[in-house]
Order: C-alpha cells, then sequence, then structure tokens
C-alpha cells in the first residue's frame, strides 16, 4: 500500500478524544471539524512539572523520502510505547506537496499523521 492508501484505510479518532488523553479540554479547543482543531495556549494550566522537548530539524531524506515528520512521529510512538506521556507538533506544510515537488509534513508508512489530504491542502488556513 502507498501512503495514503495506509493513511485512508485507518479510523480517525475525534480529536475531542485524542486531546482529553493528553490532558487538554474540550473548552480550550477551536474545532475545525471532527478531526481537527486549535489549542488556545492562553487557556492552558502551565502550573505543570515542566517536561522535555526534542527537536526534529535540518535532517536529509532517505532515498525511500522519510524526513522530519516520519521521524517525529516514529519518535513519538517509541515513546508512548514506553510508557512516555508524549505529544508531537509538526508545522503546517509548504504548497510543496500540492505541486509534487517535495513530501507533506504528515510522515509516511505507518508513521503518519492524518487526515493527509487536509493537513496537505492547507489543514486550517493559516497560510491564506
Amino acid at each position: 500500500m502507498n501512503d495514503i492508501q495506509i493513511a485512508q484505510s485507518i479510523p480517525l479518532q475525534p480529536i475531542e478524544q485524542i486531546a482529553a488523553k493528553a490532558g487538554i479540554k474540550s473548552d480550550v479547543l477551536e474545532l475545525y471539524g471532527k478531526y481537527k482543531a486549535k489549542v488556545d495556549l492562553q487557556q492552558i494550566n502551565l502550573n505543570k512539572e515542566p517536561g522535555k522537548l526534542v527537536l526534529v530539524t535540518a535532517m536529509t531524506p532517505t532515498r525511500y523520502g522519510e524526513g522530519k515528520s516520519t521521524v517525529t512521529v516514529g519518535l513519538l510512538d517509541g515513546l508512548c510505547q514506553i510508557g512516555k506521556n508524549a505529544i508531537g507538533c509538526l508545522r503546517e506544510p509548504s504548497m510543496g506537496p500540492v505541486f509534487g515537488l517535495k513530501g507533506g509534513a504528515t510522515g509516511g508508512g505507518y508513521s503518519q499523521v492524518v487526515p493527509m489530504e487536509d493537513i496537505n491542502l492547507h489543514f486550517t488556513g493559516d497560510m491564506h
């Protein structure tokens, strides 16, 4: 299966359920449909134990195209697998994926962020 077939074969969970798993209450979410949302960071309680930050940046993709997003998703999956409470933040992609010039910001294979089509086609409209 190619990346889009894999992405479309996975049943999506509502973003409110995913946010709840991360301890984010639904009243701080700005919903963009059932599966996407922005988080109002000014409403988040930051009086928690400090976490760790791992920055994945400026790597050269493999010959199969795996790059920063795929590594980030794989790292998050691994951290969660060993019992760590991990969450990722990916940037909105440029228009490169739409014009076939580069990969999207969604990862690849079984390490993807979905819904791939929405993310690569302007996500929440911020870049407009």
